[in-house]
């Protein structure tokens, strides 16, 4: 194998198009959101050279520049269109030399993956041969709650880009619902709660206004508007994201992002304002959202960050976790994320997070 970078969009869409594991964290507007906030980004691709020739794999590389240690990130990737093992620890071992070299050639401390493979002890045990190390903290979401939209069975049907296989109809899902997810959606159409989508960048303004209030209710560091519009603009180009609002009495009380990519739709970022967590407006936008994927011919609604509630009920994760079971759906787990040591400025930066963790109780 050999790793090459891919500068051609439709060659590294048309690729991750057929992979089953993946997300919009290495879609190529993804890696374009990350050059507008000033990070050094690369696409490889790793190519089979005998036995399969052409493109097996590829994974996008970004370079994050900190005061405690600087680092190239591959976020949710590598990608494969191969689930085989022992192809795998090739594929690893060749994109692991490259990061090597590129790591000393931009002079940063360490590596860090954030896998998008399967948490088997088969997958663990190929970074630890290669000599990576759990991070003390996730960078990415490591494990996903998901949604088929589309029956498994007609998941692989593609043509021309487009799922042939029918989804599933609104009843289908709406009846894999817990009861009260089911009530609560009913709920908010009856109290007038009213959904309507936004494509405007002028509408993330409304999006962050709700963040903010959020973030005052919380007490956690935001995303800037900055990163919020910078992203949207990235997406918007090629139509792959919508801003979900939910208006209550004539005022917008909920928001979210949606992403909408090779077939896959995520629900990334949401607010809903604090003093009307009565209102289950949430349920209703997440419903309109997983309509809206359908509409887009998605096979799997992605609703981001997974834990499990009883094993973990203090974690932050837990609370939203438990919203998002009731629509129905599976836990997908992915192997924690992975760093690879190159200078010893690295135990600076894990002692920081070690210590992070425990303030945070996780």
């Amino acid at each position: 194998m050999e790793v090459k970078e891919i500068t051609n969009k439709q060659e590294w869409e048309e690729f991750l198009l057929q992979c089953e594991q993946k997300t919009f964290l290495h879609s190529w507007n993804w890696g374009e959101f990350q050059k507008s906030l000033g990070n050094i980004v690369w696409r490889f691709g790793i190519y089979e050279k005998s036995t399969r020739p052409g493109l097996v794999a590829v994974a996008l590389v970004i370079k994050h520049v900190a005061k405690r240690g600087s680092f190239l990130l591959v976020p949710h990737g590598p990608v494969t269109n191969n689930q085989d093992t022992r192809y795998k620890k090739q594929i690893l071992e060749v994109l692991t030399e490259k990061l090597k070299e590129l790591a000393l050639q931009q002079k940063v401390d360490f590596v860090r993956i954030s896998p998008i493979w399967e948490r088997t002890p088969e997958n663990e045990k190929i970074f630890s041969d290669l000599g990576f190390r759990l991070r003390a903290l996730h960078t990415h979401p490591e494990s996903s709650w998901k949604l088929n939209i589309v029956p498994i069975a007609e998941q692989s049907r593609i043509h021309d880009g487009k799922v042939i296989g029918k989804p599933y109809s609104d009843e289908e899902l709406f009846s894999d619902m817990r009861k009260t997810t089911r009530y609560l959606i009913r709920q908010a159409e009856k109290n007038g709660v009213e959904i309507f989508q936004s494509f405007d960048q002028k509408d993330v303004e409304v999006f962050n206004q709700l963040h903010l209030e959020v973030v005052k209710h919380q007490k956690f560091i935001p995303f800037s508007l900055e990163y919020f519009k910078k992203e949207f603009a990235a997406f918007a180009q090629d139509n792959q994201i919508a801003l979900f609002f939910a208006k209550y009495q004539g005022k917008v009380i909920a928001a979210s992002y949606g992403v909408f990519w090779s077939n896959r739709a995520f629900y990334h970022h949401a607010a809903l304002l604090p003093e009307y967590k009565k209102i289950p407006a949430s349920y209703l936008l997440q419903w309109h959202a997983i309509q809206e994927a359908k509409k887009r011919g998605c096979t799997v609604y992605d609703f981001w960050g997974y834990s499990d509630p009883i094993k973990y009920p203090k974690h932050p994760y837990s609370g939203p976790t438990l919203f998002k079971m009731g629509f129905g759906g599976y836990k997908d787990e992915y192997v924690k994320t992975q760093d690879l040591v190159i200078t010893k400025k690295y135990w600076l930066n894990y002692i920081i997070e070690i210590v992070r963790k425990i303030k945070r109780g996780l």
